[in-house]
């Protein structure tokens, strides 16, 4: 059986996918359930409202040019992506995400994710009430607010849930980064009535499959997953190198690399999204296009796995 060719980039494939009219890249339709193209949704759990299992991270969107992140926007919103993650600390990442989705007559039509510091935290200086305040004007609405760093969660806590009371933002949540924090993190999860966990996750980091990822089950609470892909030196599309895509991972509709590592993640029945980072275009589709087609059964998601724990 031959193998699907090497990924060698996200351009060149996207190239090919563009010439040869890959369905996964054109604007999204409404498909039948069993189309293999059909976009992927999952429910949160506290409320059944489904989103995209691919959605957008966005902690570049500060250095780069409002004109790519215009674009890059349009193009999700094309492909039937929502869902967007953000933060008070990502520099200008809120502003050029507002105005953005503003010009494209987008604010409503996307679920939007931000998150703020307890004052005097870390972060740029302005945390609490003043901080979510400027996320409101910057962004017009947020679906979903966040504590930004488990150090937080004490302190605000208890106003982002007088927040969602008010029905200024429509789901809560914490995030947490490393692994260490997992036993606090537990225990908030069971204290606090929280609707979502962004967590770090990916076939090279499984470290909250032990706890997290089962109490989120058994709490009924929604996980983003953030970098997907690996981050820094565990990127993993850099580990790659020349290795062959499996010929068993076609018939899901992986076509690159990064489809891969992103079925993976948003297969774990407890993850409800992922969130890669896409400063580029061609990277935006190439994630996109994950979230579209079959997802990994059990079993496969176990090849997966033995797959990568044998690279060479």
């Amino acid at each position: 059986m031959t193998h699907v060719p090497t990924h060698r980039s996200r351009r060149s494939f996207l190239r090919l996918s563009l010439l040869s009219g890959t369905a996964a890249l054109l604007p999204l339709r409404v498909p039948a359930a069993d189309d293999p193209g059909a976009l992927i949704a999952k429910a949160i759990p506290s409320s059944g409202e489904k989103i995209p299992v691919a959605g957008l991270g966005t902690n570049q969107f500060g250095r780069i040019a409002y004109e790519d992140v215009r674009a890059i926007l349009q193009r999700m919103h094309q492909l039937g992506g929502t869902v967007i993650d953000t933060a008070a600390l990502y520099g200008e990442s809120e502003v050029q995400i507002g105005k953005a989705l503003a010009e494209l007559n987008l604010t409503n039509s996307m679920f939007i994710a931000t998150k703020l510091n307890a004052p005097g935290g870390r972060g740029d200086g302005v945390g609490g009430l003043a901080s979510f305040e400027r996320s409101m004007q910057r962004l017009h609405k947020v679906d979903l607010l966040f504590i930004h760093f488990i150090d937080s969660v004490e302190a605000m806590m208890p106003v982002i849930m007088d927040f969602k009371k008010q029905g200024k933002v429509r789901y809560i949540g914490i995030t947490s980064i490393h692994s260490s924090e997992y036993p606090q993190l537990a225990n908030y999860m069971r204290r606090y009535p929280i609707d979502f966990l962004q967590i770090d996750y990916s076939l090279g980091d499984r470290s909250a499959e032990a706890e997290i990822l089962p109490l989120a089950q058994q709490r009924r609470i929604a996980v983003m997953a953030a970098v997907p892909l690996g981050g820094g030196r565990n990127l993993l599309l850099n580990q790659v190198g020349n290795r062959p895509l499996p010929a068993w991972a076609a018939p899901l509709g992986i076509a690159t690399w990064g489809q891969f590592f992103l079925k993976y993640v948003v297969s774990h029945p407890a993850i409800t999204c992922a969130i890669p980072g896409s400063s580029k275009l061609e990277h935006l589709e190439d994630n996109q296009a994950a979230g579209h087609g079959r997802l990994p059964d059990a079993e496969t998601r176990r090849k997966m796995e033995q797959f990568w724990s044998q690279a060479p």
